[in-house]
């Protein structure tokens, strides 16, 4: 996948200038690909280039002009057909597994230090995750088509970040010897 994908859902959603893509990408879509502001803004003037998107100019009343970008009819054939492509496996690459792999040959106790506060990290972005879920889709007996897709990310987040502060829970009692 490439930024210009994760842009192009984010626009097939709702037209927005780049500083609404911004802070869209920080709330949402930022948790499972990250770009800064800068890169943002780069891929969607090549995408403006190639015709994926379309621009228009709002006047800022006493404010700057916004840019607001909108999906057009040859980005929704983008999505089309990279939606049609198989997604490649992902292969996770992890500085923090390999730092507590290698604890042995260094310090171990900043290691463990390491962990926890990956762990607090982890239990602050399930806290978030649940709030916006709880907040979004109280009754997901009820979603719509449109939800769905949405609702089934959000609930992989809550999972992913489950897993990774169980798992952390479990390395802070089997390397610090607490239990």
């Amino acid at each position: 996948m490439s930024l210009q994908h994760a842009l192009l859902v984010s626009l097939a959603e709702r037209e927005a200038s780049g500083y609404d893509l911004t802070r869209r990408f920080d709330r949402s879509l930022g948790f499972f690909w990250s770009a800064t502001h800068q890169q943002i803004y780069r891929v969607l003037a090549k995408m403006a280039d190639a015709g994926l998107v379309e621009v228009r100019t709002e006047a800022g009343e006493g404010r700057p002009d916004r840019r607001v970008h909108t999906i057009a009819p040859a980005g929704r054939a983008e999505l089309l057909a990279w939606t049609r492509t198989p997604t490649p496996s992902e292969t996770l690459r992890s500085e923090f597994a390999v730092k507590v792999r290698g604890m042995r040959f260094g310090d171990a106790d900043a290691v463990v230090a390491d962990i926890r506060r990956h762990r607090d990290e982890h239990a602050a972005q399930l806290a978030y995750f649940e709030a916006n879920c709880a907040r979004h889709y109280p009754d997901p007996s009820s979603l719509s088509d449109e939800e769905r897709p949405t609702y089934a990310v959000l609930r992989g987040g809550i999972r992913t970040e489950r897993a990774m502060l169980e798992w952390c829970d479990e390395m802070v009692a089997l390397l610090s010897g607490e239990t």
